[in-house]
């Protein structure tokens, strides 16, 4: 009986706190501006997403249309597939902060982001009742490891949409843990459907939050989540798309391109020596204490599922491993408390970290300063071999490697048409995605790379110029030649192409009708 008890009556947070917020400022001090020195010490990476050049060329289209477009204005291979763009929002933003503060600009809204999931983090483990040390070791470790930086470029902490997914993510966390208001959530998830395709797991979130519930019978929180999520449902048909949001989810998720790209492969597949061994400490350092101890405890329920959870998924698919270590910070912190004093002086400790983290804040504008220089896009391609494409080979059929695609819109805008980009089944038929990955292996399958060249009639190729196979291909078997080289990329010209041939343009397609403003 009294075991049913405590699981009834067991809340998120473990012991009620009854400390004023103001009371843990210096937390909330030291953990802001010493991960924001973290982010911008390694600003270089916070734009090194190979996406990031699409993303801010999309937003220009928009902007520049007023509309958002339904078909592919950039590439040559697109067909009659349909693009489903499903970060408009955020490529508008990026757009915007890019052209009136350039990429100086987009690293402030990106430590900002991070900055936020911080402080939603701390005031849910706060909230705990959980020592402000062991909150700050815990958040602050979960900090420098969700990003992945040493996985670039698939890193979550980034110029890329996938930052309002995290963003979201956390606030929607936040946001249950405090029993919600489920038009506060449903108004937010709005903003979220519109800003990038992971909005389905705020449903993963809730349904967490609504299982528990059922299992306690705590039936009025049960009738708040569910409201939640009958609200979040609706509020996702708010988008360009309608209910056509989920054909684009689907487009990528389960797609069998996933195989092929890092950040949809295991943990395994992507984890660094030395770099990634933090992380692994960390992962077994919570395994190690939730065996130990989580069965001693029904505290924090909620947060311990989805940290198990996300685990699992993380080892399957790297994407996921982030919100493990976000899910993992409050029930790390609660172990960590077991191992301190438990008469800490809460004062002292207080102002120790309010002294530290001022000290970090005046590091914040010298550290940005040192880092500056260094900002730019991905130098997978070059603005000097944009424009040497640009030149030579405008409106060419090039077969352009998948990394640099991305780029070659940003620095082209469609002058020198693209054969694939990390769009992927977004915007590209299934028939093309599979041809092309017939081709990104370290042995040449000479067979796949000529029926791609006469399928497509391919004038030219961009290449990594360190793959030695692929140059012994086509220069010496079949007569290509090396008209460029840049510091990653190699362009191949096919022999006795005098005259590119103009790439047919498909009128792009966009959301309303000019005539009746109704949905196409």
């Amino acid at each position: 009986m009294d075991a049913q008890v405590a699981w009834s009556n067991s809340k998120q947070n473990g012991t009620p706190n009854t400390i004023q917020p103001w009371s843990n400022i210096g937390a909330y001090a030291f953990l802001t501006s010493f991960t924001c020195v973290f982010y911008i010490s390694n600003a270089p990476l916070l734009l090194g997403h190979y996406d990031l050049g699409w993303h801010l060329a999309a937003g220009d289209l928009i902007r520049d249309g007023s509309a958002i477009p339904l078909q592919d204005p950039w590439s040559f291979t697109l067909g009659d597939k349909r693009w489903y763009n499903l970060s408009w929002l955020w490529d508008v933003i990026a757009s915007v902060v890019f052209q009136y503060a350039g990429l100086s600009g987009l690293v402030p809204l990106v430590v900002a982001c991070g900055a936020t999931i911080m402080g939603c983090l701390a005031s849910v483990c706060l909230g705990s009742g959980a020592s402000a040390v062991a909150v700050c070791i815990a958040i602050f470790s979960a900090c420098l490891l969700y990003p992945a930086y040493e996985a670039a470029p698939n890193t979550y902490l980034a110029a890329s949409p996938n930052i309002a997914t995290m963003l979201f993510c956390v606030i929607f966390y936040r946001e249950c843990v405090k029993e919600p208001k489920w038009l506060l959530l449903a108004a937010m998830m709005v903003l979220w459907v519109n800003l990038h395709g992971g909005f389905l797991i705020g449903f993963h979130v809730l349904g967490v939050f609504c299982s528990i519930s059922l299992l306690k019978h705590d039936w009025p929180s049960l009738k708040n989540y569910s409201l939640s999520g009958v609200g979040c449902a609706a509020a996702v048909l708010v988008n360009p798309l309608g209910w056509h949001i989920y054909d684009g989810v689907t487009a990528t998720m389960g797609h069998f391109v996933q195989a092929n790209i890092g950040e949809w492969l295991p943990y395994s597949h992507n984890f660094e020596i030395p770099g990634s061994i933090p992380g692994m400490i960390y992962i077994a350092t919570f395994v190690a204490l939730e065996l130990y101890y989580g069965r001693q405890s029904l505290n924090c329920l909620q947060s311990r599922l989805l940290a198990w959870l996300f685990l699992l998924l993380g080892l399957y698919q790297f994407r996921y491993m982030d919100f493990f270590f976000i899910f993992s910070a409050l029930p790390l912190a609660l172990h960590i408390d077991r191992f301190l004093p438990k008469q800490l002086p809460g004062l002292q400790i207080q102002k120790s970290l309010l002294v530290a983290g001022l000290i970090g804040a005046l590091a914040l504008p010298s550290t940005f300063l040192r880092a500056e220089p260094a900002l730019e896009l991905p130098q997978m391609l070059s603005e000097q071999d944009a424009n040497y494409l640009k030149t030579h080979l405008s409106h060419a059929r090039l077969l352009n490697h998948w990394n640099a695609g991305g780029l070659l819109i940003f620095h082209t805008r469609g002058t020198v048409p693209v054969f694939v980009d990390g769009r992927a089944a977004t915007a590209y038929p299934d028939e093309l995605l599979r041809d092309y990955f017939k081709l990104v292996r370290d042995e040449i399958d000479e067979a796949a790379w000529d029926t791609v060249i006469e399928k497509y009639r391919i004038d030219a190729v961009l290449w990594v110029r360190e793959h030695v196979q692929l140059r012994r291909f086509l220069v010496e078997r079949r007569g290509w030649k090396e008209e460029h080289t840049g510091l990653y990329e190699s362009v191949y010209v096919r022999p006795k192409v005098a005259e590119p041939r103009a790439v047919p343009r498909i009128p792009v397609r966009t959301f309303g009708n000019p005539v009746d403003g109704r949905p196409t």
